[in-house]
């Protein structure tokens, strides 16, 4: 294996280093120039990068940080394997999921960091097209930082800006191929491997994180020794996670893969007794007791052994002054409205379930005491939808009746709690109002 391509070696930071993607980057700050990127990090000398970058990233341990958690040197060798036709490098950064921030900082704080990993795997894979896929609102500031290395000719393919739709389905792989080809951004009924083979415009293409990308911009100066300077054996490296609930808004930190979830979240032993729960992995993950949440770690293996994900790096605690099944319920609608409408799953059962999880916070007493027609839906959705947008919804609301089953027994037992109405904790995009309208009378 050849040597990473490096710059200066005065420019490597320690392995045990913090921050790394969000060195230089003040909570009150701007955007980090071209000038200042390139006078902390020196240049990275795309020219010479090539199929080797691809071993050194397989040799770092990179995973994807979009959720998935896949191999990037696996997926990457993937891309056009055997093919004639030269790939396309997209960087993602749509975002949709409402509680996470972490895109959208690194793409208006630290875009030449983004935009650097992606040059970086267009020479490693001999693409052709560069995209940058990010919401309308972030296009102005990325295209300002994309001319200003126009100008300084830093990138041997030029890089495109094309603006997402603002919906929650837009950033999945197969959705990110439909739009960029011109049709509706919702996920195709098609596996992760034709894209890499067959994507945007007939060519194989690589769909990566923006996150991930900032990742590759280290690895090829620094290499994979450096990078695993942090992080576990299995998942080596940083992640970045969006904290909310703890502050007045959310905050995205960056932290050492395998660290405490309680050190990474700043909580005390006694957290527990502060909030009524947390949700790991956004609106398609899963909720999680506080005890479960301040004995784990930030790693995916120790989230899904407590049966949901870390996804892109989502944890929001609940207040003790929100009503969680109203919380639940608002979700429920936003990811509803939020559907493809191309299979059965979507269309009639997210809807069945929308209608029974408002039920439980609104009527409850119909329901005669059962919680189990709510679980017997996400049963009935899970593994059965055209992509996991209904799986997701359904482990969202099977996870929340585990965990607060003390709260759906008492509106299973009394009716609505005085809590429905409080002001909302989990963002729903394009909510009119908090308040749910007619319920049945007599709460306590």
């Amino acid at each position: 294996m050849r040597a990473p391509v490096l710059t200066r070696e005065s420019h490597r930071p320690r392995g045990d280093q913090m921050p790394r993607l969000l060195a230089g980057v003040e909570p009150r700050g701007g955007a980090i120039g071209l000038g200042e990127h390139l006078a902390q990090w020196g240049a990275l000398d795309l020219r010479r990068v090539g199929g080797d970058l691809v071993d050194e990233i397989e040799a770092s341990g990179l995973v994807g940080h979009g959720g998935a958690w896949f191999p990037v040197a696996t997926k990457w060798r993937s891309v056009g394997a055997g093919g004639l036709r030269r790939p396309v490098v997209v960087a993602n950064g749509a975002e949709g999921e409402p509680a996470s921030s972490k895109d959208a900082l690194l793409l208006t704080r630290v875009p030449h960091l983004v935009l650097d990993g992606a040059s970086a795997a267009a020479a490693a894979l001999g693409a052709s097209r560069v995209v940058v896929y990010l919401p309308a609102r972030l296009a102005p500031g990325l295209e300002r930082a994309v001319e200003a290395r126009r100008r300084r000719g830093l990138d041997p393919v030029e890089i495109e800006v094309v603006n997402a739709p603002d919906a929650f389905i837009v950033g999945q792989e197969s959705a990110v191929v439909s739009a960029l080809d011109g049709r509706r951004a919702v996920p195709s009924f098609v596996g992760l491997q034709p894209i890499r083979a067959r994507g945007v415009g007939g060519r194989p293409t690589l769909v990566q994180n923006v996150e991930t990308l900032a990742h590759v911009a280290l690895i090829a100066r620094f290499g994979a020794q450096w990078f695993r300077g942090m992080g576990t054996e299995q998942f080596p490296g940083t992640m970045l996670v969006t904290l909310s609930g703890r502050y007045a808004g959310p905050v995205v930190v960056e932290a050492p893969i395998g660290l405490p979830l309680r050190d990474v979240l700043g909580l005390s032993p006694e957290a527990g007794n502060e909030y009524r729960g947390a949700l790991l992995g956004g609106y398609g993950g899963g909720w999680v007791s506080m005890p479960t949440l301040l004995e784990g770690d930030l790693t995916e293996t120790s989230a899904r052994k407590s049966k949901t994900t870390l996804g892109a790096g989502v944890v929001v605690l609940l207040p003790h002054s929100a009503c969680p099944l109203a919380e639940v319920a608002r979700v429920v609608r936003y990811m509803e409205r939020q559907q493809a409408g191309q299979c059965g799953p979507c269309v009639h059962g997210l809807a069945a379930l929308d209608e029974a999880v408002r039920t439980l916070v609104l009527r409850p007493k119909s329901l005669r005491g059962r919680v189990e027609p709510i679980l017997d839906l996400c049963g009935l959705i899970e593994g059965r939808g055209g992509c996991r947008h209904p799986d997701g919804v359904a482990r969202f609301v099977r996870s929340a009746c585990s965990v607060f089953s003390d709260e759906v027994a008492t509106h299973l037992r009394h009716g609505p709690c005085r809590l429905i109405d409080a002001p909302p904790t989990l963002p729903v995009p394009n909510s009119r109002s908090a308040h749910f309208g007619p319920r049945e009378t007599g709460t306590p």
